[in-house]
């Protein structure tokens, strides 16, 4: 039995089926259907329900995509369809209709959107909730995400101040010997903080909100006995932080204040002795208002492929899969 999806226009549907239609082997791969484009209808003949259920799912949302970017790739593709196949099953989807229209970030008129089901919830929890951790092994798109959402708050006008900071575990030996000021000791620890923002905003841009005051860079420990208002405040490498300074940290927030949370609570680099704060966060604030966590797994990794079967691998590994789990 055939079924058909029709495109608004030729563009959205060569952006989904690709150049010379070079996508469509890989969606007869993923969903088990086999797929004919022509003119602005894609065509799909499908051996079971299942099977329709995934293109039916999978191609509008490929079109949401094709409305905000000009190239959809493979990786893309392959992480719409994660986030249908894994947040839930396919059948159970269909019951409910489409997803809902995806949220989106806009910095001078570049767009981040998120990519599957967890990112989505991420980004809405920035948007409603005054502090948000986002935990998960690397590649998932939480510091992105963050740093992106971050942005358009500062250059829209709704916060005055975005701050960046983390945690220097090596405080007391490498950084004092690093050259420079302090900026630039600490920046190669922030470097993730800034690749994040350089492809949302021209260097321009940055160095202009980091020479009036705008964006401020500073270890955690420099932030003990400050007042935050209006200012929206990424903590990134959060494992790393000990109890004391989580604490010391989120009680740094005035009311118009926000903050972002980020870390892989399987990457701590703290001595066995101590307890990450991050961990101890996730144990004990849950249930606060106004508090929201987004925990992120390696089904919801967008760096590549290739990045989701190494975290796997290491996380069946006894010794790589409990490394840094120690609280």
């Amino acid at each position: 039995m055939e079924s058909s999806i029709d495109f608004d226009d030729e563009e959205q549907m060569e952006r989904v089926c690709g150049i010379n239609d070079r996508n469509i082997p890989y969606l007869e791969t993923l969903t088990g259907c086999e797929l004919f484009a022509k003119g602005i209808r894609l065509t799909y003949s499908c051996p079971d329900e299942l099977s329709e259920n995934r293109v039916r799912l999978l191609i509008p949302r490929l079109k949401g995509l094709a409305n905000m970017q000009e190239y959809i790739s493979e990786a893309e593709i392959f992480m719409e369809f994660q986030s249908l196949r894994h947040i839930r099953p396919v059948m159970d989807l269909a019951q409910h209709g489409e997803p809902e229209q995806k949220p989106s970030i806009t910095v001078q008129n570049r767009i981040a959107y998120p990519k599957g089901l967890r990112q989505e919830a991420y980004l809405r929890s920035m948007q409603k909730s005054q502090i948000v951790f986002g935990i998960g092994p690397a590649g998932t798109g939480k510091t992105f995400l963050a740093v992106s959402y971050a942005l358009s708050l500062l250059l829209s006008g709704k916060k005055q101040k975005l701050i960046l900071t983390r945690p220097i575990v090596e405080a007391g030996e490498n950084l004092g010997f690093l050259p420079g000021d302090l900026a630039q000791k600490i920046n190669p620890y922030l470097r993730p903080l800034y690749d994040a923002m350089e492809a949302m905003a021209s260097l321009s841009t940055i160095h202009r909100l980091e020479e009036n005051g705008s964006i401020e860079i500073a270890p955690l420990a420099y932030m003990r006995g400050r007042s935050l208002q209006n200012a929206v405040v990424i903590l990134d490498e959060a494992q790393n932080t000990s109890v004391e300074q989580m604490q010391m940290f989120l009680t740094r927030l005035g009311e118009q204040s926000m903050a972002i949370v980020t870390g892989d609570i399987s990457q701590v680099d703290l001595p066995r002795h101590k307890q990450s704060g991050l961990v101890h966060a996730l144990q004990i604030l849950q249930n606060i208002e106004g508090i929201e966590f987004v925990l992120f797994d390696s089904k919801d990794v967008v760096r590549s492929r290739i990045v989701q079967k190494i975290i796997d691998a290491y996380a069946l590994d006894g010794d790589g899969g409990k490394k840094g789990m120690h609280s």
